[in-house]
């Protein structure tokens, strides 16, 4: 059946109450299409979020079209926002998913403005903006539009391949604009992919996204991230990774290990308990009580991964985590057509 068949049919008032924290509600939908899941549809009020005074990113704004993300990755560090919602981190954050269905027009009127000094925005900081709803919805088509229409730079993460639809659009914006393309992948491994990050694309899928950015003229930049202490970690598997994206000649490369904040520790650690509960106590004391894997272990990876990644030639397109910083980073680049690319490695609060 079409999606919005599905809509008009599946309007679920019992699932109103409670849910107070979600402005601008609309209405809520299901559909058999993601059985399990439900939609809130929201008419937001503002789409553009500063980022807040200090911060060492290089860019000041956010746009963020869905919260909750049904990639249902058990490491995400976003998981947390959903307590503002009322919201549980843990199921509630993969199959309870807020839509602002009106973002495009929202972003379009904000950029008008004649205050908007066409700063750099960034979208994927939170929750993936091409997970799989998007191919519903189609909010990003519009938000890429209202921002190259109005002259400012912007840059996208995902992991979801739903990207490839707007290539066009996205190399065509290249020429007006700096467009930054981003791609996380941490495993190759499907059966961990299917424990850890069940609802992503494959890494095939993934692999063959980078190969299409790079084929439409784009640079793309990888996340190997997050790193899954004992489970992602040995030489064999960087070289592996590594050596595929080599192959699919992505063009900055940033590695990083797990790390897990509260709202994420405890459903991390719950589905590690079920899937590997003999690695329960070494992860216990690789964290600690603390969000960050211990130092040594941090400078274990960075020793492993370097000579690899010289090995494939990535130079200095790349950036492996190595300080006692926030591991929550990423890369955004941008690149003029023509001109020169710009990376920088910058703290990001709520992706991994």
């Amino acid at each position: 059946m079409r999606w919005q068949a599905q809509q008009l049919s599946a309007v679920d008032d019992g699932a109103l109450p409670g849910l107070s924290r979600i402005s601008g509600l609309v209405r809520t939908v299901r559909t058999p299409e993601f059985a399990g899941v439900t939609f809130y549809e929201v008419q937001a009020k503002s789409a553009l979020n500063r980022v807040p005074g200090g911060s060492p990113m290089p860019f000041e704004w956010t746009v963020n079209p869905m919260r909750g993300c049904v990639h249902s990755c058990t490491y995400c560090f976003a998981r947390k926002t959903h307590e503002y919602l009322d919201l549980d981190t843990g199921r509630d954050f993969d199959n309870r998913i807020v839509v602002k269905v009106n973002v495009g027009d929202v972003v379009r009127r904000e950029v008008a403005r004649a205050s908007w000094a066409r700063a750099h925005v960034a979208l994927g900081t939170n929750t993936d903006p091409y997970q799989r709803p998007e191919g519903r919805y189609r909010l990003m088509p519009g938000i890429i539009d209202a921002l190259v229409g109005s002259g400012t730079p912007l840059s996208i993460l995902t992991k979801g391949t739903l990207l490839r639809r707007d290539l066009p659009q996205l190399t065509a914006a290249a020429e007006r604009v700096p467009v930054g393309v981003g791609v996380s992948l941490a495993l190759l491994d499907p059966v961990l992919q299917a424990r850890f990050e069940p609802g992503t694309p494959t890494p095939r899928a993934r692999l063959e996204l980078i190969c299409a950015v790079r084929e439409a003229g784009l640079r793309c930049s990888v996340m190997v991230a997050p790193v899954l202490p004992y489970l992602t970690d040995t030489t064999d598997q960087l070289d592996a990774i590594f050596a595929e994206l080599a192959a699919v000649e992505a063009t900055h490369v940033t590695v990083l290990a797990l790390h897990l904040r509260p709202g994420t520790r405890e459903w991390f650690m719950s589905n590690l308990a079920r899937d590997r509960p003999d690695l329960v106590p070494r992860y216990r004391a690789l964290y600690g009580r603390g969000s960050y894997v211990a130092k040594d272990y941090r400078e274990t990876l960075q020793a492993r991964v370097r000579p690899l990644l010289d090995r494939y030639r990535f130079g200095r397109g790349v950036d492996v985590e190595d300080s006692g910083g926030d591991p929550g980073q990423w890369v955004h680049e941008l690149r003029m057509p023509g001109g020169p690319s710009v990376a920088e490695l910058t703290p990001e609060p709520a992706l991994f």
